[in-house]
């Protein structure tokens, strides 16, 4: 259900981009608009971006072959580190530099008014994309503040489109705002203004999203409710003396390794520990369905604690 959500949410944004990403490139070229070009450029960024996503879900889906035993679901989280450097370097540095250039340069702009219907036409769009992206993240995140909510999600999909959006949403504002001032004030250096504004808007957006990327590439662990539920579930079997310990990462947004280190009681058959383990695993995969690989490890409290000294010298 988490990918389908991810997958509608991707697709409302790349149709609401492409529609409008043309419309403004012609606006820029007519009017001679430096905001209306940065505009333009942040919604080809965007488009190219949600492909980008799309392929990375398509590709996060395929089941896992002898090469990669684990699946493919991380590659969702490469691709959305992807998105970031594109909307830093791309989306960003030509906002920016096309922003310097019309203030050291400014020209007034041509028959404004074709910006104000374009920029009203493109906010329509966004935020209908944006709205969808809402309705979604807040179904996901329940009673979590919005930044705690971001910080947590193993979802980068979802998240990189909220992002952007709400981004876009700020780059017209300032866009309009800024075409505005250079016409009321026959002023053209305010749309320049206007460009770089919408180009530290993406620096922001892209910074961000990068940093949450990093941290789920490297691996993060599962959330503490799964851990707790995993651990509490272990600590009730009766033929476990001990939870030594557990171990999780997110290989996907709905894909989590879990790895459990357990003391069993002495004098166990083989015939017994082998009945707990599998009680264990149907119990641990039947309340977390996200929990797709599950270890369970037999060992004693002590030789636990020797290795795990070991492995901190």
């Amino acid at each position: 259900m988490a990918a389908g959500g991810s997958t509608k949410v991707v697709l409302a944004a790349l149709v609401g981009n492409s529609l409008i990403a043309v419309t403004k490139f012609a606006a820029s070229a007519y009017t001679g608009s430096s905001a209306m070009f940065s505009e333009a450029v942040h919604s080809v960024v965007d488009t190219g971006n949600q492909a980008l996503l799309l392929y990375g879900l398509r590709r996060a889906a395929k089941p896992a072959d002898e090469t990669h035993p684990f699946g493919y679901a991380k590659e969702i989280y490469f691709w959305s580190f992807v998105v970031a450097i594109l909307l830093f370097s791309v989306g960003a540095g030509v906002s920016i530099y096309e922003g310097i250039e019309k203030v050291l340069h400014p020209e007034e702009m041509r028959s404004p008014h074709i910006n104000y219907i374009v920029l009203g036409i493109a906010m329509v769009f966004e935020s209908i994309a944006l709205w969808i992206a809402i309705l979604e993240f807040n179904e996901r995140r329940g009673s979590k503040p919005v930044m705690r909510a971001i910080r947590e999600s193993k979802d980068p999909s979802l998240v990189t489109v909220l992002m952007e959006d709400t981004a876009a949403m700020i780059g017209l504002t300032f866009a309009m705002t800024g075409i505005a001032l250079a016409q009321v004030l026959q002023m053209p250096v305010f749309d320049g203004l206007a460009s770089i504004a919408i180009g530290c808007v993406l620096a922001s957006a892209a910074t961000l999203l990068a940093y949450e990327t990093k941290s789920l590439l490297i691996g993060e662990a599962a959330a503490p409710h799964l851990i707790k539920g995993v651990r509490r579930i272990v600590d009730a079997q009766k033929e476990v003396m001990r939870t030594n310990e557990v171990l999780t990462m997110h290989l996907g947004p709905s894909d989590v390794l879990v790895n459990v280190s357990v003391d069993f009681h002495d004098k166990l058959s083989s015939t017994d520990i082998e009945r707990a383990v599998s009680d264990m695993e149907n119990r641990i995969k039947s309340l977390h369905p996200e929990v797709s690989r599950l270890f369970i490890e037999a060992q004693s409290w002590h030789a636990h604690r020797v290795a795990a000294r070991r492995q901190s010298s």
